[in-house]
């Protein structure tokens, strides 16, 4: 859920990658620095918003575990969902968690990292609106711009118009004015936007899709992508990764097959 105002969501990521430095870095040159610098979006509730100030979420303090697995402070930079591609490979930071689903598309120009959890394009409409595939056809769709719930839209037959906006929020307010017919977002962003809008009248839908969701990072930067991997286990053998996903979502969402 892109819950904060983007106007100051987009200021405020615009300066941090206006004022980031190159830092086209191996694994040697991140541990001799003592941190690793990572991306996220900060607007996409419950995995990484803002509380006042404050930086937080799944993802946020996922990646904070990680980082003291490695032995390295964490450094943010607060970068637009759909420019974080663009300035990964501008060398602006280390890699990014911001609940990229993998697509063969993404992987020509960025590296995953093993999952950190499982999700799913999930449809969202009023009560008497099209909450499956099947109903689809001839409707209108609001999806986010640039994501892969915009991609698996484009991919069901029959759709009369796709809408996209700049995030969820937009999208679930098109919806709620019945501008658009159905709203497809993360699974997750989904349930949590309806249950902070019970009498919205609208509810969850079929699943359009399943979706594996990892940390990216610069093409062939192999080693600090298993140093990545190395932590991320660490962190679900030790307890960490499940009590983080109790505490935001009350079940385990790992990948587990």
């Amino acid at each position: 859920m892109r819950f904060l105002a983007r106007s100051l969501i987009l200021a405020m990521s615009l300066s941090f990658v206006a004022s980031a430095p190159s830092e086209a870095r191996e694994w040697k040159a991140i541990k001799d620095s003592g941190t690793i610098i990572a991306a996220t979006e900060g607007g996409f509730q419950p995995f990484n918003y803002f509380e006042g100030s404050k930086l937080t979420g799944f993802e946020v303090e996922l990646a904070e575990a990680i980082a003291r697995k490695l032995g390295l402070k964490l450094e943010w930079r607060v970068v637009p969902f759909d420019a974080q591609l663009a300035a990964l490979n501008q060398d602006r930071f280390d890699f990014a968690i911001a609940s990229h689903g993998y697509t063969e598309e993404r992987a020509k120009s960025v590296d995953f990292a093993n999952p950190h959890y499982c999700t799913g394009g999930q449809i969202a409409a009023y009560k008497d609106g099209p909450l499956t595939v099947a109903a689809l056809p001839g409707k209108v769709v609001g999806v986010q711009l640039a994501t892969s719930y915009a991609d698996a839209a484009k991919k069901i037959p029959g759709v009369r118009n796709i809408k996209t906006y700049k995030g969820d929020p937009e999208a679930f307010s098109a919806l709620r004015a019945r501008k658009v017919d159905a709203w497809i977002s993360d699974k997750f962003t989904v349930k949590a936007t309806l249950d902070k809008n019970p009498g919205a009248g609208i509810t969850a839908g079929e699943l359009v899709f399943v979706e594996r969701v990892s940390m990216i990072l610069r093409k062939n930067n192999r080693e600090l992508a298993d140093k990545l991997n190395q932590a991320l286990a660490e962190v679900m053998k030790d307890g960490t990764y499940r009590a983080l996903s109790e505490k935001y979502f009350k079940e385990d969402i790992s990948c587990r097959s």
